[in-house]
């Protein structure tokens, strides 16, 4: 194992394996990424978030953002983790060995276990836990424990999701300038 600090979080070397981060992406404090991950373009991974790729891989796309407090892990040899382009997750959320197509918002504190795919422009409510090999479709709510279909998003709803995430790009350029004026 070989430990980097980099960019405020470390950067963890597990088997040989060092994650792959997107010069562009921001780490704050406190954030540790193992292993097989890869984190695209313009992402964020804010305050004490775990993103945990030591027994399978996980890939996270262009714009999205892993707030404060998140556990990212995956199944050995089993289910790795995948999350797309523009997606939202929340405080304290937990992602374990699932898929999470773009555009989405995880809700603060909700849980997507093993083999769970939550499908495009869809919403999980805070608290929720979608149960393995559950599948969340396109374009939809689900809340509750387990999680269930609570309807479909309006178009109102569907932009917030999308807004969601591209406000968190501008965070970040709004955290670094702070950052480059206290040194």
């Amino acid at each position: 194992m070989k430990l980097e600090n980099g960019n405020n979080g470390s950067i963890i070397t597990y088997k040989g394996i060092t994650p792959k981060i997107h010069e562009s992406t921001f780490l704050c404090e406190g954030v540790r990424i193992v292993g097989d991950v890869e984190i695209g373009e313009n992402c964020s991974v804010w305050y004490n978030s775990v993103i945990r790729g030591d027994v399978h891989y996980i890939r996270i796309g262009n714009g999205t953002n892993i707030q404060d407090l998140s556990m990212l892990h995956v199944t050995n040899n089993k289910y790795a983790l995948n999350i797309g382009e523009y997606v939202t997750v929340g405080h304290s959320v937990t992602l374990h060995g699932c898929t999470i197509n773009d555009r989405c918002l995880i809700g603060i504190g909700a849980t997507v276990l093993d083999n769970a795919t939550v499908n495009s422009n869809s919403l999980v409510g805070a608290g929720a836990v979608v149960r393995e090999n559950f599948v969340v479709p396109e374009g939809v709510l689900v809340a509750g424990v387990p999680a269930k279909i609570v309807r479909d998003l309006n178009d109102d709803e569907l932009n917030w999701v999308r807004k969601n995430a591209e406000n968190y790009v501008g965070y970040t350029k709004e955290y670094r300038q702070q950052l480059k004026n206290l040194k």
